[in-house]
């Protein structure tokens, strides 16, 4: 075991650490969602809301596979956060980024022009905006890890250039590709399985790996 994933053990979903900073955060999602699911009612159109839980729960399904990696290979998970948190809540996830990535969906949503149609340097511009913001997570990533905050173990994953391309197209870009793919469905109906097999994956994961097996990720 890395030394970043005996730290990341270390205070594992203790509610002790906790601070205060987290009910303003708490509140500032509740606000967010409550604002778009008005919105909704009034348009008719849910993707605001179908896309922030799409991409939230595709990114609980990766921290949730990053955990199995880490659990079975008894080295290290892709990433690690050992780092100062308010609550970690896998070896890979803490409160501030699971906040972060419950807004991310919308903010990617809300970028979009109204036109599907219409291009972006040539690119169809919802998928122009998917690989931007893989882009910029990388780069911020590339950032977090420069400063101890996020710990890459695995020889594929760096800072240097065949290092990032595992990064963006193994997570960031999946990641912001989820929210494009389920609001490109025809129907609510199609968009609410979509979703709800996605976070059903990842708490049967969970689940079978916790509960049932006894791991500690």
């Amino acid at each position: 075991m890395t030394p970043a994933s005996d730290q990341a053990l270390k205070g594992l979903r203790d509610l002790t650490t906790l601070q205060w900073y987290v009910i303003p955060l708490l509140a500032i999602v509740f606000y967010v969602y409550t604002l778009e699911i008005k919105k909704a009612r009034e348009s008719g159109s849910w993707d605001a809301v179908f896309a922030g839980a799409t991409l939230f729960g595709t990114d609980f399904l990766f921290e949730t596979i990053n955990g199995w990696v880490f659990a079975l290979s008894g080295y290290a998970a892709l990433w690690t956060t050992p780092g100062p948190t308010a609550l970690r809540t896998t070896v890979g996830w803490n409160i501030e980024i699971m906040f972060m990535f419950a807004l991310a969906g919308i903010i990617w949503h809300n970028t979009l022009p109204e036109n599907r149609f219409t291009k972006v340097l040539g690119i169809p511009n919802r998928l122009f905006w998917v690989i931007a913001y893989a882009a910029f997570c990388v780069f911020v990533e590339c950032l977090l890890n420069m400063g101890g905050h996020l710990v890459w173990d695995w020889a594929y994953y760096g800072r240097s250039l065949r290092g990032i391309w595992p990064i963006f197209f193994c997570a960031y870009f999946p990641l912001f590709l989820s929210p494009m793919l389920v609001t490109g469905l025809e129907s609510n109906r199609a968009k609410i399985i979509t979703v709800g097999a996605i976070y059903g994956a990842a708490a049967a994961m969970n689940l079978l790996a916790l509960g049932v097996l006894g791991w500690e990720y």
